[in-house]
């Protein structure tokens, strides 16, 4: 068993059932994993033989589509854990936002290569009834094979990376609410790490996120004066339901979005601090032009449910 990236589109319940059914008698010694809401699982688990249903670890669908850092070091450490291999049929979350449509997309599109020495068939299943004509299309250019009626086939629609692999030029708007607040980034990140506490300790943050942020910032401003401009700038603000660091580089830095979602990032100092920040983070941006480079991080309140009516105050794709 190799890595193995399959989408199943449904329209009917017992077709997932079904489709399932199969998927789930793996070869002998791989684990089976099911990730999906907790109302499908139950249902799925019942058209299973029993022998076969018990032997099926339960996932919680939201705990591993926690963030898509987080997400894909779960799943690194799932194959990890057993060498015989895993058969996972996973159920990816309803995405609104657009920044949250746009990172779990190329979540899905760097996968085969993300996680290709692994010992892994996962099977992400899609309900057609809920997805809109873009998602259906992504979905497509996200998944190199496709289970049918017939068992798994090649998608002639699959893109991989290509599909979006593009770096934007600005990030994805956010209303912006108080004060921004900005530090600089220069020659000593003690310093740098110093007025980040200081400052989330002052805004109330709790100890966890202070920590967490001060060293996702401090990886990503490493990389500034390691491998860029040598200087740059933090820009730290709220906005409605997280609060958002942005670390410029006045020139060069990251130019591929998709740095720091690969493994083999890790063999190189610039990816292995952007693999590392991803998994601290909930959602990582990399933007930017000739001019410079930006890293916009992202640390959501996930207390925070109900998005205002009024959307928030100010809307800003960036801080000046």
């Amino acid at each position: 068993m190799t890595f193995e990236h399959q989408g199943l589109l449904f329209r009917r319940d017992h077709r997932l059932r079904e489709a399932v059914a199969d998927v789930l008698r793996p070869a002998a010694g791989a684990r089976t994993v099911l990730a999906v809401s907790g109302v499908r699982a139950a249902g799925l688990l019942s058209a299973l033989p029993g022998d076969a249903a018990a032997d099926v670890r339960v996932v919680d669908r939201d705990r591993l589509y926690a963030s898509p850092g987080r997400a894909l070091a779960a799943l690194h450490r799932m194959a990890s854990a057993h060498p015989g291999g895993v058969v996972a049929v996973v159920e990816p979350p309803l995405l609104h936002g657009a920044l949250e449509r746009r990172e779990w997309r190329r979540w899905e599109s760097v996968l085969c290569t993300a996680l290709a020495p692994s010992r892994m068939r996962l099977v992400c299943v899609h309900d057609e009834r809920s997805l809109s004509p873009r998602d259906r299309a992504a979905v497509l250019a996200t998944h190199p094979v496709l289970v049918g009626a017939d068992g798994p086939r090649a998608n002639p629609s699959y893109q991989g990376t290509a599909a979006f692999g593009s770096r934007p030029r600005a990030p994805e708007p956010l209303p912006v609410q108080g004060p921004v607040h900005r530090l600089e980034v220069g020659p000593s990140l003690p310093r740098l790490r110093q007025e980040l506490t200081a400052l989330g300790r002052s805004e109330g943050m709790d100890p966890d996120r202070v920590e967490r942020m001060v060293t996702a910032v401090n990886e990503v401003a490493a990389n500034v004066v390691e491998h860029g401009a040598g200087k740059g700038g933090v820009r730290v603000w709220r906005s409605w339901d997280r609060w958002v660091c942005d670390v410029t580089d006045e020139c060069g830095g990251p130019a591929d979005p998709l740095a720091g979602y690969r493994p083999s990032d890790g063999l190189r100092p610039r990816g292995y601090g952007l693999w590392i920040t991803r998994q601290i983070c909930d959602y990582l941006e990399i933007t930017g032009g000739g001019e410079g480079s930006s890293v916009r991080l992202h640390f959501l309140d996930h207390r925070v449910e109900d998005l205002p009516a009024d959307g928030g105050q100010d809307r800003a794709g960036d801080v000046h």
